[in-house]
């Protein structure tokens, strides 16, 4: 098989991903990518031609690569190499590099659905409120003190919820229109489990709907006994409201813009934020 790698330059050794890809029987360049540059050199790949892209690092790597690949026929090949890889996991692709490449060698492709917020498109979750913020105390904690991405998000999490107040959002789906005040908003692309076992996993991938999740609002103890009954499976209808069917979402704020995740990584938006899930819109090597 030929193809051509791009891969994320701090994610992954170039060597290995080599002798992975050729003990496998996959021929072509691997090129180190500066992560804020894979989106643009997918693109590049695909306007020459390529059939296929491998792309090596972690979901926000893939996410990049989704971005450029979604709505054409062009296969995408993971080699996951991030900290926790929800994507490739939830597509069943291992976390060994040799098993990912042998997979990947096999060529079988299939069609996935992506979501996008005003354009921009992830491949597993979106969020506004806590989580985006725990997100940019981390971030600045790891440039700023180089703690490790673990424990510099277990501070974050402590300091964003001393100081947290909810967001008052106005959300609009096919079902009518609704305000609500929260402290999480969460928009995943396809359905999530939300308590053990299975925790943030997805059963599917190309069901062809948002998955949108409200915390309802709380306290501090509120929230944080929220989040206990999810880690032991436990479910109360107090704990938070999920919107059914969904297949567009419109987000409306009188905040002039919001601090938005997208799979791990923080921006500004300013609203309204119009979700939409594409359905089997990316082409991705994985097994049935």
């Amino acid at each position: 098989m030929e193809a051509a790698t791009i891969l994320n330059r701090d994610k992954g050794d170039r060597a290995a991903v080599e002798a992975a890809l050729h003990a496998a029987g996959i021929e072509g360049p691997v090129e180190p990518v500066d992560g804020p540059r894979i989106e643009k050199r997918v693109r590049a790949l695909v306007e020459q031609g390529e059939k296929r892209v491998i792309v090596g690092g972690g979901d926000g790597s893939i996410g990049a690569a989704a971005q450029a690949l979604a709505g054409s026929d062009v296969a995408l090949g993971i080699l996951p190499l991030g900290t926790l890889n929800h994507f490739a996991r939830d597509l069943g692709i291992s976390s060994d590099l040799a098993k990912a490449a042998a997979l990947i060698a096999e060529g079988r492709d299939r069609a996935v659905d992506v979501a996008e917020v005003n354009g921009r498109t992830f491949v597993n979750n979106s969020a506004i409120g806590l989580y985006p913020l725990m997100v940019v105390d981390r971030d600045s904690q790891q440039h700023r003190l180089g703690r490790s991405k673990r424990l510099a998000m277990l501070v974050a999490s402590f300091r964003t919820l001393s100081r947290f107040h909810d967001h008052r959002l106005t959300l609009t789906t096919g079902e009518g229109r609704s305000s609500v005040d929260t402290p999480l908003l969460f928009v995943g692309n396809n359905d999530y489990r939300v308590a053990m076992p299975g925790a943030g996993r997805r059963e599917a991938l190309d069901d062809g709907h948002l998955c949108v999740l409200v915390m309802r609002k709380k306290g501090v103890p509120g929230f944080l006994a929220a989040t206990a009954r999810a880690l032991v499976g436990l479910t109360h209808h107090d704990d938070m409201v999920r919107f059914d069917n969904v297949e567009l979402l419109r987000v409306d704020s009188r905040r002039p813009s919001l601090t938005v995740s997208i799979d791990g990584e923080t921006c500004a938006m300013a609203p309204p934020l119009e979700y939409r899930i594409r359905k089997r819109a990316l082409r991705v090597i994985a097994p049935a």
